[in-house]
């Protein structure tokens, strides 16, 4: 059976692409030059799917080892609402550009950046550290799964962003 490229990759680099990925996408909606519309769209869908599959596949997993920190790993999630719910206020913004989206995407940079530093600097640092290689990279091919389904499922969509932040 050949084993797709995914299959073999750590979770701490996979989350930690994604971020980088989230970063340049939140530039390009910075930037009048951009696609900033556009920009928006592909960040609402990895950031929705991003959230759900650390939340279903990654975070229970981490839990279980000495050293990574459980309250931080519960604190992610309650920081993926927060950036959630800012997502969800830029989508609902009729005029990309306007002075009221600036305004959300500054807040929803602002949510997003404090978690993906905090995340960064905790819950994956630990898992470097604590997690053996190869549980790493099952996790990381459970959350890459999931990550896909979600994104198949048209994750970012307003309606779908509204869904996830009401509960």
């Amino acid at each position: 059976m050949a084993v797709d490229k995914q299959e073999n990759q750590d979770v701490v680099a996979v989350i930690l692409e994604d971020h980088r990925t989230m970063e340049d996408l939140f530039r390009r909606m910075r930037s009048v030059e951009e696609d900033r519309a556009g920009a928006l769209a592909k960040l609402s869908a990895l950031l929705i799917a991003h959230g759900e599959a650390e939340e279903s596949e990654v975070y229970g997993g981490l839990k279980r080892f000495k050293d990574v920190d459980n309250e931080e790993v519960e604190h992610g999630t309650e920081e993926h609402a927060e950036g959630n719910e800012a997502l969800l206020a830029l989508l609902e913004v009729s005029e990309v550009g306007s002075d009221e989206w600036d305004a959300r995407l500054e807040d929803l940079v602002k949510a997003v950046s404090h978690h993906l530093d905090e995340e960064e600097r905790t819950i994956l640092n630990g898992a470097r550290e604590n997690v053996p290689d190869e549980r790493r990279a099952e996790l990381g091919a459970a959350f890459l799964r999931e990550r896909q389904r979600q994104l198949e499922a048209d994750c970012g969509s307003i309606g779908n962003v509204r869904a996830v932040v009401r509960g």
